[in-house]
């Protein structure tokens, strides 16, 4: 089966190790999920692919996006870790294969690694590439670059407190889907009042009001949870229909709070 657009949600595995990562692979396939998310730098695409493999779940049925890291991206570099990582996942080919950051200090110009993972697309190592991390400039190289309709996706932290707006409307503008990650600010909108009095006239935790949030927004977000009951409930909010109101009041906890920020991001909108 070939996927033309992202399932809505997906399970996130940063942070995930060992029989954490398998296990909740395994489980979120057993509730529903379709979209697995890892990456290189996460060490966990053997796990990852074990929890594929035991789910039961044909391989065709499942979207599986990896990431190559900052240190693959020479062209010979990119297509050597892209058969190193479907070895771990046990695949011969993944959904969609990202660009985890651009380059630091342009080291590898973009027309190279973006050229090598068009390459990788042609012999079939992948369906789909993308980007991940792109500022709205590095977008628009990008497309220029690639053309039209190649680029699937740009993954970018976002969450109630990091809106992230200028990246999120320039991706859609340029018809690049926006995958969310971090979608629950790891466990801060827990917390925030306005997302729990929202939850309450939904029977709703302040967890699924963030994923509502971004779902209502065209953004596709990628959870991380190795707890079963947090799993579903995260599915579970793809059904939550926000009123504008509640909107406009999530909108407004919007303050820059970004988590994933290390040395070598490029400059920020």
């Amino acid at each position: 089966m070939s996927f033309s657009a992202l399932p809505q949600i997906g399970i996130g595995t940063y942070r995930l190790k060992g029989n954490d990562a398998r296990d909740a692979v395994k489980s979120a396939l057993s509730l529903g999920y379709r979209h697995v998310d890892t990456a290189q730098m996460y060490g966990n695409e053997a796990e990852v692919g074990d929890g594929i493999t035991s789910s039961g779940i044909p391989r065709r049925e499942i979207f599986l996006t990896t990431k190559i890291w900052y240190d693959k991206l020479q062209p010979s570099d990119l297509i050597n870790s892209l058969h190193d990582s479907l070895a771990q996942l046990k695949t011969n080919y993944v959904n969609l294969a990202l660009i985890h950051w651009p380059s630091p200090d342009n080291e590898v110009p973009m027309e190279e690694y973006l050229g090598a993972l068009r390459d990788a697309q042609r012999e079939g190592l992948t369906e789909h590439i993308g980007i991940s991390n792109f500022n709205c400039a590095q977008m628009d190289k990008a497309k220029s670059i690639l053309g039209e309709a190649v680029i699937f996706t740009n993954q970018v932290e976002a969450h109630p407190f990091l809106a992230n707006r200028r990246v999120v409307e320039h991706a859609q503008k340029l018809g690049i889907t926006v995958t969310g990650y971090m979608p629950l600010a790891v466990g801060k909108v827990m917390d925030n009042e306005v997302l729990q009095q929202i939850g309450s006239q939904h029977n709703a935790s302040p967890a699924q009001i963030a994923i509502a949030w971004l779902i209502s927004r065209g953004v596709v977000p990628i959870p991380s949870s190795t707890r079963p009951a947090h799993q579903k409930a995260n599915l579970a909010a793809l059904k939550i229909r926000l009123g504008d109101d509640e909107i406009q009041a999530i909108n407004a906890l919007d303050c820059g709070d970004r988590i994933a920020n290390p040395g070598f991001s490029p400059v920020w909108d």
